[in-house]
């Protein structure tokens, strides 16, 4: 078989996430590719919370004709808004206003499991395979064929062999790179799913709760979005600097420190926001009594300068560059790579390791800027004295008064990568 990139036909795609199924939409649909999935879960997974999508990966999705879907489910929640402790509201920001008008799109907030409603059934429609409970134990490569085997006994071969599974991918430690291990950021979140009652939904002065609403503590973030149109269920998350267990990043240590953590999330939260009474905190603690189920997941990222294929093999997504989710871009950034991928799959002239080769460097330019952005973000989530958040407050609450009134948000500061076009990018 030829090394010519164009010569490839099938590809074997592992994982069942989005960037697993949406990588599969985008080369069936745009290469004539025929992939299969293969996910290590027994079903499709009913974990997760919300998920935030900006422009650069709305524009995407509207190209895969499954935008109009997201949106039926999802709630377009392109404000930040700025609360205080004592309920006041500091400030708030457009954070898709400038991006939305270079490319027709803004900010959408859905649930995980809502997206991946969305894309099974677009997959489903397209005859697309995607079979669950393959534990992937081994790959090689032969003839021109890549060759992987299943803890069941089960083999499959194809022209090549696409990486979607995630921060701990097993496509990158059984292959491409096992050396590399994840990084924990010292950030962990918790996050709730509730549905809202009417004292929710009319709780503050502007009427229902119809964006991002970030209240500052001394101890990490706590915001609020809705995740449908009607704003009827409320994704809300703390995110806060939690310890590396004694145990290091081992299941046991994790799992250990995590439910110590949930058991005092809502006492914790409860007297981050102390005793002021006002309209928006007294809503903030009815939130949180009200929560029943509160959900723990470490953050972690990928070190950068890592490689991201070998031979024929090629990973994506999280798997090649997971960051942490302060700048909203998992889902877009992904997307991106599959459009790129896609892109790249088209050349007529590239070899197989010359094409890769140059995918990666076009793509690390963009995902190590992402990173960084991502991490800026981040700092609002660690420990600081109750003096400091007050410093914080007025900090933030005089910068979105001067991008408003100087004229800023008109430059498109701090959204311009929003406006990036994949689709221009040639091999």
């Amino acid at each position: 078989m030829a090394n010519a990139i164009k010569d490839i036909q099938n590809t074997i795609i592992i994982g069942g996430g989005p960037a697993a199924v949406l990588a599969a939409l985008r080369l069936h649909r745009s290469n004539s590719i025929s992939p299969v999935l293969y996910e290590i879960r027994p079903k499709p997974t009913t974990l997760g919370g919300a998920i935030g999508i900006p422009a650069n990966g709305l524009r995407l999705l509207n190209q895969l004709g499954l935008y109009e879907e997201c949106v039926a489910k999802s709630a377009l929640t392109s404000k930040l808004v700025l609360h205080a402790l004592n309920g006041c509201v500091m400030g708030e920001m457009d954070m898709a206003d400038w991006s939305e008008k270079q490319t027709g799109f803004g900010y959408l907030r859905i649930r995980r499991t809502d997206l991946m409603d969305v894309l099974l059934a677009a997959a489903e429609r397209e005859n697309i395979p995607i079979h669950f409970g393959k534990v992937l134990t081994a790959i090689e490569e032969k003839d021109g064929r890549v060759l992987v085997q299943f803890a069941d006994g089960t083999t499959d071969s194809a022209d090549f062999l696409l990486g979607c599974d995630g921060i701990h991918s097993s496509v990158r430690k059984l292959y491409v790179d096992p050396d590399v291990t994840p990084e924990y950021t010292g950030i962990a979140n918790m996050f709730s799913l509730i549905p809202a009652g009417h004292d929710l939904t009319t709780a503050s002065e502007s009427g229902p709760i119809a964006n991002l609403n970030a209240t500052l503590t001394s101890d990490g973030l706590f915001a609020i979005s809705p995740t449908t149109p009607a704003s009827d269920l409320l994704y809300w998350f703390f995110s806060r600097e939690v310890p590396l267990p004694a145990s290091d990043h081992g299941r046991d240590g994790w799992e250990a420190t995590g439910k110590t953590e949930v058991d005092r999330c809502k006492t914790t939260l409860l007297q981050l926001l102390g005793e002021e009474k006002s309209e928006w905190v007294d809503m903030l603690r009815q939130l949180v009594q009200r929560t029943e189920t509160v959900k723990f997941y470490p953050i972690y990222k990928l070190p950068t300068g890592r490689p991201w294929f070998r031979g024929r093999c090629l990973i994506i997504g999280d798997a090649a560059h997971a960051m942490p989710p302060h700048a909203s871009q998992g889902v877009s950034m992904a997307l991106e790579d599959v459009f790129l991928l896609s892109t790249l799959l088209k050349s007529e002239h590239l070899a197989l390791d010359q094409g890769l080769a140059a995918y990666v460097t076009k793509r690390k330019l963009r995902t190590d800027a992402m990173l960084k952005k991502a991490e800026r973000n981040g700092t609002v989530r660690k420990q600081t004295s109750p003096w400091r958040v007050r410093a914080n407050e007025l900090a933030i609450s005089g910068g979105l008064w001067l991008y408003k009134t100087t004229g800023l948000e008109r430059l498109g500061i701090g959204q311009r990568d929003l406006a990036y076009d994949v689709e221009t990018e040639k091999f």
